[in-house]
């Protein structure tokens, strides 16, 4: 196990030197620590259909083949081509302990004109039906291998939940019952109510969380069900769920019991979440109580498959959710604590904003909030996402400073798609959101040399990150301030961990490392491969490199 050091100068951009930065990924991954905890986590979040075609024969369904505008219809992606990523080890290589895809099940067959131009459901939030997958994104035997195969490489699967609202109406599509859905009023977001009980935006038919009237299956399913021939099984299954659980047979109850197979039929390790603030917070707090149940169930049923005892892990989506509103948000009218009893981690709108805001004083206040008043709680910050419009770099000026900001960051982390390489957040005829959800360009990392060096960049800090909790789930501590030096320290049971960062150190290094590491520590560079011990509170050595990861070797 590894205790580590990691020292970054200040220009935040990786200097060519002649020490060779691939020479250490596979020391690095090998050297790991054996102990998880979501707090920490190294997440990374793709729209499955961007990011790589493993099998072309499924990429059109449904007679999907009208045109559509820019960047707004199917491109591939699907689960074959994930699993063909996590065998080839791009995750591993780039320190992921878990992957978040968008919802794989199945969507609307025709698509819509949103405003911003013909559209398809590639995103995979248009539900047509929770239970079965979109076969654009693949088979069940496809998912079960992406499982089977994530978990042999230490990778968990977050898929992603819509329980607020179904996909939009089409004439091939149409809208469920009124008993089931609301097509009106649009939320305005001024109170509770006018976030709540409405639709998101026109023709979103909004899902009735709030009733407890028992309901019969919509029509539309009862139909597809009997043509596929699994009307009569998925009844069955539904009768048992409503009789085990107590639950009327109310909307939100029959999604919570579809999204709740995909654990106890292929052992998924969480979900995020989908437009949390729309939907009445003890909607969550039932949800959470069937996602544990089914994640017993799976492991009581699968003992041999099982990980560890890592929870299952819910982490919500409620649009500009700031870490310094703590574990509430203000509806203007209303505060509301959506920690209570659900989810683990809620996502961070902040990070991306503090371009302005120096390292320590990022660091340091996150470090204050979850280690204050959100002890036990996480957060998961970004740089970029699918639905930000504003995010940390979007001309990708910065992608070396990006890593740091992000990989270094108090809490778990959410590497979006081609954060890696520098993607593109710019696409020329795009509309809207499109123009953050081009395709993973796997071209330009197979023969672009600046490429191949951000992703070396972007995997030594997220190898760094995985193999020691300390980086997102430790205790933050400024050492000194020129340069710039803190220490991030893990305790748990018996998991510790140690972490100090020096930044801005010149070539010549000498960096202070008092009351973490004793003299006499033998420290491993991962970042160069140099090794050097603790003397008089501190470590010597020179470097080209303006990022060192200094890691203590224990036997």
């Amino acid at each position: 196990m590894l205790s580590a050091v990691l020292v970054w100068m200040s220009c935040g951009e990786n200097k060519k030197t002649n020490e060779d930065p691939a020479d250490t990924q596979g020391e690095s991954v090998a050297m790991q620590t054996s102990h998880f905890d979501w707090e920490g986590a190294n997440i990374y979040f793709m729209l499955t259909d961007r990011f790589h075609n493993g099998d072309t024969l499924n990429d059109v369904n449904f007679n999907r083949t009208n045109e559509t505008a820019v960047l707004r219809g199917f491109k591939g992606g699907d689960l074959k081509g994930v699993t063909m990523k996590i065998k080839e080890g791009y995750f591993n290589d780039l320190g992921v302990n878990a992957i978040w895809m968008t919802p794989i099940v199945e969507q609307i067959h025709d698509g819509v004109d949103e405003g911003t131009g013909y559209t398809y459901g590639f995103h995979g939030y248009w539900t047509k039906d929770w239970t079965t997958l979109d076969p654009n994104f693949g088979t069940e035997e496809d998912l079960k291998e992406l499982v089977s195969t994530a978990h042999d490489n230490g990778i968990r699967i977050l898929l992603d939940a819509v329980i607020n609202h179904h996909g939009p109406q089409t004439e091939v599509d149409g809208v469920w019952p009124e008993e089931w859905v609301r097509t009106s009023p649009k939320c305005d977001f001024q109170t509770y109510e006018t976030t709540t009980k409405c639709t998101l935006v026109d023709n979103l038919p909004d899902v009735l969380t709030e009733s407890n009237e028992p309901v019969a299956l919509p029509p539309q399913l009862e139909e597809k069900w009997k043509a596929e021939g699994r009307y009569d099984e998925e009844m069955a299954e539904l009768d048992a769920f409503f009789e085990k659980t107590g639950h009327p047979r109310a909307p939100r109850f029959y999604i919570m019991k579809w999204l709740a197979d995909y654990i106890t039929d292929y052992g998924i390790d969480g979900y995020r979440v989908d437009t949390v603030k729309h939907t009445e917070e003890y909607v969550w707090e039932e949800f959470e109580d069937v996602c544990e149940t089914a994640f017993a169930d799976w492991k009581t049923n699968n003992p041999s498959l099982v990980m560890d005892d890592a929870p299952f892990y819910l982490v919500g989506e409620i649009y500009f959710y700031n870490i310094a509103s703590g574990k509430y948000y203000d509806f203007g009218d209303r505060k509301v604590d959506y920690f209570n009893d659900s989810f683990d981690a809620l996502i961070n709108f902040d990070l991306r904003g503090t371009a302005e805001e120096s390292l320590e004083s990022v660091f340091s206040r996150y470090s204050d909030i979850l280690n204050g008043e959100m002890d036990g709680y996480g957060t998961l910050s970004y740089i970029s996402s699918h639905d930000d419009g504003s995010p940390y770099d979007k001309a990708r000026e910065k992608t070396y400073e990006s890593a740091v900001r992000l990989l270094l960051c108090p809490g778990a982390s959410q590497i979006y798609y081609g954060d890696e390489i520098g993607r593109t957040l710019i696409v020329e005829g795009t509309q809207g959101d499109a123009t953050l959800r081009s395709v993973m360009d796997w071209d330009d990392i197979a023969n672009n040399p600046e490429t191949q060096k951000l992703l070396e960049h972007w995997q030594k800090l997220g190898q760094f990150r995985n193999n020691h909790m300390a980086v997102g789930a430790g205790v933050h501590e400024m050492i000194t301030e020129a340069p710039y030096t803190f220490s991030r320290t893990y305790n748990k049971g018996n998991n510790n961990d140690k972490v100090v960062v020096c930044l801005e150190a010149p070539k010549d290094k000498e960096i202070s490392v008092a009351n973490i590491f004793e003299n006499g520590t033998q420290l491993r560079d991962a970042y160069s491969g140099q090794e050097v011990e603790v003397k008089e509170g501190k470590v010597s050595f020179s470097s080209d490199f303006d990022i060192v990861l200094l890691e203590s070797i224990k036997p």
